[in-house]
């Protein structure tokens, strides 16, 4: 099957209870929940979900393990006519995150890694990204294969990409402070990254000042850096190096290079959950880059999307077709700014 962009990298089993309200958590407390929503989860599952249903060709490429939680993202993923690229790893188990999502409150997760933490450079081979032209890879601080030896995978895997024409993309999810030398990481790895797409929360050397934080990570090498900021929109800027990002997607070169562009967030009516949000902001990205837009467009693309997402409470499943998304931005969906 021909594939545009592949996904790699971290993918889960979410199980979400209904809450009706913050949790109290005490020892021998009994919590009454509403009904549990089960949903593929992680990276691969959100962003490549959220790329299918926007109408892109995507390859899915992640890690389960041979268990009944495997089986329900496989199923889940299956339903979608993807998957079918999954790794089973015989002796590994398949990650879940416990998704405590309140309302009004901001989500949190008990998260189990499982085979995740096996996933090496070699699991993404040469046949699973044959004919495609983005490689997007998330969440690595919750691979430790992926990041051991000051990212020593991750950085063969992006720079054997690169060098077989794919435009490279990296996303990241928050990181507890602990043994990985993150600044370190990333100066080995972004020299190979062509758009790193972190939330502002993500690293905990972090400026708040997006110019700032992203001014730093240019510095280390990425091309172009779109910066997820929550509840205020996306921050997108570029370097010089661009150009080779350019010329692999036929974009304007004399638009995109050292472009400094921001969309605020779309406003809805509802926020049903903010599961996936970040993620389906990439695919919205993504899926404008594909399309040769000009810098705003882009932002625009990516912020409408994830708008959309938290339209729905699980991933990605409130995604409609792009032709729709494009649609509610033309005839005046108001922003949050």
């Amino acid at each position: 099957m021909h594939a545009d962009v592949v996904v790699a990298g971290h993918t889960c089993l979410d199980v979400r209870p209904a809450l009706d309200g913050p949790l109290d958590l005490e020892p021998g407390r009994l919590i009454r929940v509403g009904e549990t929503v089960f949903a593929a989860g992680g990276a691969v599952a959100n962003t490549g979900i959220a790329l299918h249903r926007l109408g892109v060709p995507v390859r899915l490429v992640a890690k389960i393990g041979p268990d009944p939680f495997g089986d329900v993202v496989r199923e889940a993923l299956g339903a979608h006519g993807l998957g079918g690229d999954l790794l089973v790893a015989p002796s590994e188990a398949t990650s879940y995150s416990i998704v405590i999502d309140p309302p009004g409150v901001d989500r949190s997760f008990l998260h189990y890694p499982g085979a995740n933490d096996t996933f090496s450079a070699d699991d993404v081979s040469d046949a699973a990204v044959a004919g495609a032209r983005i490689l997007h890879f998330g969440y690595p601080p919750l691979m430790q294969r992926m990041v051991a030896a000051g990212g020593a995978e991750l950085e063969l895997l992006l720079a054997r990409a690169r060098e077989n024409g794919l435009v490279t993309s990296l996303d990241m999810c928050r990181v507890e402070r602990g043994p990985v030398d993150w600044r370190a990481v990333l100066e080995r790895v972004l020299p190979n990254v062509d758009i790193f797409c972190p939330s502002i929360d993500d690293l905990p050397f972090a400026n708040d000042e997006p110019s700032t934080f992203a001014g730093e990570l240019l510095a280390m090498g990425a091309a172009a850096v779109a910066i997820k900021l929550g509840e205020r929109g996306l921050y997108l800027r570029t370097s010089g190096r661009v150009g080779d990002l350019c010329r692999k997607l036929g974009l304007d070169e004399a638009a995109w290079g050292d472009c400094e562009v921001s969309s605020p967030c779309f406003a809805v009516e509802r926020v049903a959950g903010t599961t996936g949000a970040g993620d389906c902001t990439i695919a919205g990205l993504l899926a404008a880059l594909l399309r040769g837009d000009d810098p705003a467009e882009v932002a625009t693309a990516a912020t409408a999307v994830g708008a959309c997402c938290v339209e729905a409470p699980d991933g990605a499943s409130g995604i409609p077709p792009w032709a729709e998304v494009e649609a509610r931005v033309r005839s005046g969906w108001a922003t949050c700014a």
